[in-house]
């Protein structure tokens, strides 16, 4: 396995929680790390796996999102990037895998609450800002900002 190796499948949620108590809640064990919705049937959980060890973790919820609520729409939530491999392309990675079977899925959207941390990350790779969308997490109290990304049938992908 080379150092850019990353295996990524869907996984049970429960596989994630360890991952997005660490980087997400900062490692707090009442921190509460699962979704309602995980357990569901349209819910898709994805790990990226580096020398067969969990680095990164994104969920997916059917959700109607706050815009452009008349297309089919999944929430991305519990996106978490260990920060031993944080800036070697493996968030971007699992997002474009979770893209694509989002896509063969027949979904047109996705959006989330990025952490404004976050938001160059997101921007770069083709998400979007929501003007005027800025809020602090009630789960986090850290600021976050809507942001979305349109999934076209034709394999390509538009803010």
């Amino acid at each position: 396995m080379t150092d850019d190796d990353l295996r990524i499948e869907l996984v049970a949620a429960k596989a994630l929680h360890e991952l997005r108590r660490r980087v997400l809640r900062s490692n707090n064990p009442a921190s509460l790390v699962a979704d309602n919705r995980d357990g569901d049937v349209t819910s898709l959980h994805f790990g990226g796996y580096h020398d067969e060890v969990l680095v990164v973790s994104a969920s997916f919820y059917s959700s109607t999102a706050p815009f452009y609520s008349e297309i089919v729409t999944y929430q991305l939530r519990y996106m978490a990037t260990d920060s031993s491999v944080q800036g070697r392309g493996f968030g971007a990675r699992v997002l474009a895998f979770a893209e694509g079977e989002l896509r063969q899925r027949g979904i047109e959207q996705m959006w989330a609450n990025a952490r404004d941390t976050a938001l160059g990350f997101y921007q770069a790779i083709g998400w979007s800002a929501v003007a005027g969308s800025e809020h602090l997490s009630a789960e986090t109290q850290l600021p976050h900002t809507v942001i979305f990304k349109r999934i076209l049938n034709n394999g390509e992908s538009t803010p």
